[in-house]
């Protein structure tokens, strides 16, 4: 939004007020430069390096999501982190992927890739 005198000369407190109104919004659209910038050098600072997965790549799979089917295991502490390697089947995003899994496992086939890691075996 742009303030605009329409009439000068006729209103002098009205120039004023929007000659104010005009610095305020510059100073505004200032401050929020400076905030975008900060908040996108901080989240690119946290964000890590996503690992280019291909079609018919390996990789292992969280366990987070399989709490129901690991009862077997008698302790949370001493159960593995992530399970079997598995293929990757199809690429749906850039940070989503659809593995194949066996029947025996019981969650979506579509995963984002913070839930897998690269087989290394």
């Amino acid at each position: 939004m742009e303030f605009k005198i329409r009439k000068k000369g006729k209103y002098e407190g009205a120039e004023k007020f929007v000659i104010k109104m005009r610095e305020i919004q510059e100073e505004a659209k200032a401050a929020l430069g400076k905030a975008q910038e900060e908040i996108k050098k901080y989240t690119d600072r946290k964000r890590e390096e996503i690992d280019e997965y291909k079609v018919e790549n390996l990789v292992m799979l969280s366990t987070k999501d399989l709490k129901y089917q690991m009862i077997s295991r008698r302790t949370k502490k001493l159960t593995e982190r992530f399970v079997d390697p598995y293929k990757v089947k199809r690429i749906i995003l850039a940070n989503v992927v659809e593995l194949e899994l066996p029947s025996t496992i019981r969650i979506y086939l579509v995963v984002n890739i913070s839930r897998i890691h690269r087989y290394i075996g």
